[in-house]
């Protein structure tokens, strides 16, 4: 009898599932049997693993064969349990030398040829696998991303018979080294093609500096849609730890932007017709949605309306938790959601309630059932609801250059740091302990909020908002004290909803 046992770094963070596997005579016709809570894919992998040892030029022990993948009650899924298994068949038939086996966790999908296929979630698996203090042994289409882990030895393969060459110690395979490539502004669309809109464009300024959600609510062909495209270019750069769990995430779905750390805070903008699934996640396989692909960026949702109810309400948990779960009959899994939400929307489903000079068309029964999409709750954790309105002639004939994208950022890279260098986060992320200890407000500016809070009949969750709100603004201005003038911005910018239904009742 012999026994191998081959470490294999599971997609869940959880400790890597050891891959056991036990060979000894039997009497009859040899088996090779997978137990510990299998799917289809990991059992098809007797065929696969026994074509690719023969193919590689090793042989298939003539016995009884146990795999057994620990622990039991985990889910086992895809086929990156191949590699591991197969190394765990040689080293027990003692085609291959045990000695360095425990140093290395493997994982890879075999072709019957023999050759190793990418899998998905390498990053994620290797952000896990940096923390047992092992190498990791993976497919070259898998290992450059990886490899963005850094002091993490990876080590890429292209066939079964090389890995086993490493671990025979014939030929060693090679580190893996991934050079970062320099984020560049330049291709990303510019504020400075934004004309008029100033009272806008300072609010995304105030979105960026402090990490706020945003809604912008105005008739079609005011800008709502090209301000928002243009926040990434004037958002703070990722941080390292950002990084690499924003590609982690890709890496999960395989997508090739996950090859590369990214500069960029990523941009979602998901089609009104998304499911629930395919925003927050979900699946028999639990995947990562949009909500989760935005994570340390931005959730671009245009014509909010047009959401489903039940979708836009599954963003509640998510905006407050920063995270979502989703719970299975089979396994659950959480999946981290820190994103900012920016929305845009027409006032009325015409788009032209409350405008100066064309007449809206629908009826007050009618404009009142498209808002109702959009919740109380949902409006509550919005920090910023400004109005868009339409560019006067002079602004869209105009031939000066606004402020570009560059200019801005400075002021919000200052601000970021600012937050970064006082509480270690931005102000949006600031709990309510926090807030009062960082907030740092001035008496008259206290009085003047007390006094908002009874005029306006302020939640809670409006009141901490708009301090926080008032908190960037006053980084903004490199103010270490919250001033009055800086709650009457935060205030303006929370007043739009409002203010447009009392211009449309005019107007109507």
């Amino acid at each position: 009898m012999s026994l191998a046992t081959v470490c294999s770094r599971a997609l869940s963070g959880m400790d890597a599932p050891l891959v056991e596997v036990e060979a000894h005579l039997a009497n009859g016709l040899p088996a090779f049997n997978i137990v510990g809570l299998p799917d289809t894919e990991v059992k098809e992998s007797r065929d696969r693993v026994r074509a690719a040892i023969l193919q590689s030029g090793f042989d298939f022990p003539a016995k009884k064969i146990t795999v057994n993948l620990a622990p039991a009650d985990l889910p086992k899924d895809s086929g990156r349990f191949d590699l591991p298994i197969a190394i765990g068949i040689l080293v027990a038939s003692g085609q291959v030398m045990a000695d360095d086996v425990a140093q290395y966790e493997f994982a890879g999908e075999l072709a019957l040829s023999g050759r190793l296929r990418g899998i998905r979630g390498a990053l994620a698996m290797a952000v896990s696998c940096a923390h047992s203090g092992r190498a990791f042994v993976l497919p070259s289409d898998s290992a450059a991303q990886a490899a963005l882990l850094q002091h993490t030895d990876i080590y890429a393969a292209a066939s079964l018979a090389e890995v086993a060459a490493h671990l025979n110690r014939v030929t060693p395979l090679s580190v893996v080294q991934v050079t970062e490539p320099v984020l560049d502004l330049s291709a990303m669309a510019d504020l400075s093609e934004v004309k008029g809109q100033y009272s806008a464009r300072r609010a995304l300024e105030v979105t960026a500096a402090g990490g706020h959600n945003l809604l912008m609510l105005g008739p079609p062909g005011t800008g709502k849609s090209m301000l928002a495209q243009r926040l990434p270019s004037i958002l703070p750069p990722l941080s390292l730890d950002e990084r690499l769990s924003v590609a982690s995430i890709r890496s999960l779905l395989m997508q090739g932007s996950a090859e590369v750390l990214p500069q960029a805070r990523p941009f979602q903008m998901p089609h009104h017709s998304a499911s629930a699934v395919a925003l927050v996640g979900g699946g028999s396989d639990p995947r990562p949605g949009a909500i989760s692909l935005a994570h340390c960026g931005v959730l671009f949702l245009d014509e909010l309306p047009e959401f489903d109810r039940k979708v836009l309400e599954a963003l509640r948990e998510p905006l407050e938790s920063g995270e979502i779960h989703i719970s299975r009959a089979s396994r659950n899994a959480v999946f981290p959601a820190r994103f900012q939400l920016v929305a845009a929307m027409n006032p009325c489903p015409c788009g032209y309630f409350g405008h100066a000079s064309r007449p809206c068309r629908c009826s007050m029964e009618t404009i009142q059932r498209y808002r109702d999409k959009i919740s109380g709750p949902l409006l509550d954790r919005i920090d910023l609801i400004i109005e868009v309105p339409q560019l006067s002639e002079q602004d869209l004939t105009s031939t000066k250059r606004p402020e570009s994208s560059a200019q801005v950022r400075e002021r919000v890279l200052q601000a970021h740091e600012t937050q970064w260098q006082r509480q270690g986060k931005s102000n949006a992320a600031l709990n309510v302990d926090e807030l009062d200890s960082v907030a740092a407000i001035g008496a008259d500016a206290a009085q003047y909020l007390s006094k908002l809070m009874n005029d306006l009949n302020l939640s809670a969750r409006s009141y901490h908002r708009l301090l926080r709100v008032a908190r960037t603004c006053a980084d903004l201005h490199s103010d270490a004290v919250v001033q009055p003038s800086h709650i009457v911005e935060a205030i303006q910018f929370r007043r739009a909803w409002s203010n447009q239904l009392q211009l449309g009742h005019k107007s109507w």
